[in-house]
């Protein structure tokens, strides 16, 4: 009874929202004395990174391997705890406890960060990028270094840039080659109003829905499609229930690993050289893993029975071309224009 009449209390004193971060605070203090009783010396300092992909996941595996070579780096003055699954919470929620600084590292979309960094928001224009090559040379050049550092107001540092593919359609219905095929379509997308926009532009009907609920969405009916990579088209098995994949290649949106400034601001020197030699590699040991475990997820897609249609990108490209314009006249024009200028 008085436990019941407690979480009341808290209840009408704050949101759901900061309750869930509440109790997450507290999961980790438990973990910090667990550690503790472990025997890790107090002259370690112990890193906490969360995200919401499972064990299995190559980004997972990448930041597996950021943990191992940070600790080679630091001759084990530094380690690495991650908590993978979404035990601390949904990518906002993570994004969150950076800010404040009770967990030191996450992996996010750059969708993700959209609400936080407003510069963000150009990743999701769809066909920004006229090649990987292009993409890669944006991320690892003057303007990605720019927007790793555009979150700093905003209690947020990035760290490095994930290799997240490029996102297409699939459907459980009927194949689809073009958008007027789109046409009065569920699609699921992120909450994103960028990821929205595009859907509608193209002809479908946007439809948010969380990813954890997505693969019985998709089998009921409630959505007729939904888009992402390969990698996680496969292994969410949403496969098994969406049988026509278009490979229109949309959008080529970058995981961002990312710190808080208040856990950067505590590291010295010494300790940032590591961190940043650690990403450094972790970026590189990712984009060889993305690319072999995408060969392998569209093998495997196909050997299940899945339709793989080859798209025409010009009549998708033509019909998003009023978002172009849109972003050419808004705050993001600069920014726009000196993507597309490099090659």
């Amino acid at each position: 009874m008085l436990f019941s009449t407690q979480v009341r209390l808290l209840r009408e004193k704050f949101n759901n929202n900061e309750i869930n971060i509440m109790i997450r605070l507290v999961i980790l203090s438990l973990f910090s004395l667990i550690l503790s009783s472990c025997g890790i010396s107090q002259d370690v300092k112990v890193l906490k990174l969360a995200h919401g992909l499972d064990a299995k996941h190559p980004v997972h595996l990448s930041m597996v391997h950021f943990a191992e070579r940070l600790e080679d780096y630091s001759d084990g003055e530094m380690r690495v705890r991650i908590y993978p699954s979404g035990q601390l919470g949904s990518e906002r929620e993570l994004i969150e406890l950076i800010q404040i600084g009770s967990i030191d590292l996450t992996k996010v979309s750059a969708s993700s960060l959209e609400p936080f960094i407003p510069k963000m928001k150009i990743f999701s224009t769809p066909y920004l990028f006229h090649s990987s090559d292009h993409l890669w040379s944006v991320l690892n050049g003057s303007i990605g270094e720019e927007l790793l550092k555009a979150g700093e107001p905003y209690r947020i540092r990035g760290l490095g840039y994930y290799d997240a593919g490029s996102r297409s359609f699939y459907t459980t219905k009927r194949a689809v080659s073009s958008p007027e095929h789109l046409q009065g379509m569920k699609i699921r997308v992120m909450n994103s109003p960028s990821a929205v926009a595009m859907v509608k532009a193209m002809g479908g009907a946007p439809t948010p829905i969380s990813w954890g609920e997505l693969y019985t969405s998709l089998q009921q009916g409630v959505v007729d499609g939904a888009e992402n990579n390969l990698p996680s088209f496969y292994l969410s098995k949403h496969y098994e229930v969406a049988k026509y994949l278009i490979l229109d290649e949309h959008t080529s949106i970058p995981d961002v690993v990312i710190t808080g400034t208040k856990t950067w601001d505590l590291l010295n020197d010494q300790q940032r050289q590591w961190v940043d030699k650690a990403m450094d590699d972790s970026v590189a040991f990712e984009r060889n893993l993305w690319e072999k475990v995408s060969q392998e997820s569209l093998a495997e897609v196909k050997k299940s029975g899945v339709t793989v249609v080859e798209a025409d990108k010009s009549q998708f490209l033509e019909s998003v071309k009023p978002i172009h314009e849109q972003i050419k006249s808004s705050d993001l024009g600069e920014l726009y224009n000196k993507i597309r200028e490099v090659h």
